[in-house]
């Protein structure tokens, strides 16, 4: 549809409403959703030139020295809010953001994603992509205690939790995120939602909507939603694992489906050199896709989440997995199950599609597939088959980042800088606290 019939229909819409503000919402450097209202007298002179706001205030965006910036509002994001009443009825646009000289700004999430959504086009390809959000639900007192003590795929008709997940679904659908599936997680007051797949920009666009809405329906029921990797110590933490595929434009297919490679069971060459690339990169991108101290807490043995660099068919156990998709070409994918939910989705969905775009350029062969259980694998059993761990904490995997050339260049010096100042200051005042278990164990007994 042609921008000038969106705005159209959009100015309609806000009159036929009466709708008198609209929020403008863009994402900081962490992931977190910013937004402020305008009045909807100014939107079409705001979509033409934007709306200037103050830069230095959001973590990521710069300095008080350079902090004017503009936000330009994206007419295809344009949606009514459903919770506010009529008589207060508003709407929600996302921005991309702008410097003072008509420049898009080299720090916006947003950006690093339409830029490498434009790099797999230019190679031939649309990059599909499907998270899966965990997430739990905590009373509000005390704090951290779950809403209930449910387990995997528990069901009861009277439960609050089934409420609250059909509200959430029924909201997103709203936002045109189609729901696929719904159900309780493994720990207590852990639940998951997963929607249909979309490209790159499309999928984090509704997931960073999709978040905001977990979060709110929760809160306005008396709940506190979290995204927090690792909220509670001796049971599984909530992550965010990708199903990936690459579309062939030209084509018009699935470029990972190769129904002559029965060998690697249908996977195509390209498939596998994209598994290949994610797989060289995985330390170097961690940080990206792992970006919290706690983030480190939920990959460890023992819950279910990877910690070694390996992959395989089917194999939970690895990083990386290609579900069994039969005969389906559509249905060939890869999942990564590192991600988490805590993350920038902007530029997770980057890393990993560029990553991937970087196995396929440089033709990178994947290591050979595991059909084992890599958690109950000896370390000598790991090494002779050349399984990497994963890094077990925020500071390695900082400095893995900081050494790639390649990260640089997916993210730009500016939010490359950016992410690498901040995600280190956030490093060094966790690396000062003393925490309870140190407390307990060492106080006495040192």
């Amino acid at each position: 549809m042609e921008k000038n019939k969106i705005i159209d229909d959009l100015v309609k819409t806000i009159t036929e409403k009466d709708i008198k503000f609209i929020r403008l919402q863009f994402s900081d450097l962490n992931g977190k959703i910013k937004s402020f209202a305008v009045s909807t007298k100014e939107i079409e002179n705001i979509i033409e030139n934007g709306q200037s706001f103050d830069g230095s205030s959001v973590t990521g965006f710069g300095d008080i020295e350079e902090s004017d910036m503009l936000v330009k509002p994206d007419v295809n994001t344009f949606v009514t809010i459903p919770w506010r009443p009529k008589e207060h009825a508003s709407a929600r646009m996302i921005c991309d953001i702008y410097v003072p000289d008509g420049k898009r700004f080299e720090g916006d999430p947003r950006y690093i994603a339409q830029k490498i959504s434009e790099k797999a086009k230019e190679m031939g390809y649309v990059f599909n992509c499907a998270p899966e959000y965990e997430f739990f639900i905590f009373k509000k007192e005390p704090v951290a205690e779950p809403m209930d003590s449910g387990g995997y795929f528990d069901y009861h008709p009277a439960e609050v939790g089934e409420d609250l997940r059909r509200e959430m679904a029924e909201i997103a659908e709203h936002f045109g995120i189609e729901i696929e599936v719904g159900h309780h997680e493994v720990a207590p007051g852990q639940h998951e939602l997963d929607f249909k797949y979309g490209n790159l920009l499309l999928t984090a666009d509704r997931a960073q909507t999709l978040k905001a809405i977990i979060k709110g329906v929760a809160n306005r029921r008396g709940f506190v939603a979290s995204f927090m990797p690792k909220p509670i110590f001796g049971i599984n933490g909530s992550g965010m694992h990708v199903h990936q595929s690459l579309w062939d434009i030209k084509e018009n297919r699935n470029a990972f489906y190769d129904k002559n490679n029965e060998h690697d069971y249908n996977l195509s060459d390209t498939a596998l050199h994209f598994i290949g690339g994610q797989i060289k990169y995985t330390k170097e991108m961690i940080a990206i896709l792992a970006s919290w101290p706690n983030s480190y807490k939920r990959l460890v043995p023992g819950y279910e989440a990877p910690v070694h660099i390996a992959w395989g068919f089917r194999n939970r156990s690895p990083l990386l997995r290609v579900p069994d998709f039969g005969k389906r070409p559509n249905g060939a994918r890869v999942e990564i199950r590192c991600p988490d939910p805590a993350g920038n989705t902007y530029l997770q969905l980057a890393v990993l599609c560029a990553t991937g775009l970087q196995g396929i350029k440089e033709k990178i062969a994947p290591p050979e597939p595991t059909d084992k259980n890599v958690y109950n694998m000896t370390f000598k059993d790991r090494k002779e088959m050349g399984i990497e761990c994963l890094p077990d904490n925020l500071g390695y995997a900082l400095r893995e980042f900081e050494n790639s050339e390649l990260m640089r260049e997916i993210l730009g010096d500016v939010l490359f800088e950016n992410f690498l100042q901040v995600k280190m200051n956030e490093w060094e005042e966790y690396s000062k606290q003393i925490t309870d278990y140190e407390l307990k164990r060492y106080l006495e007994t040192l």
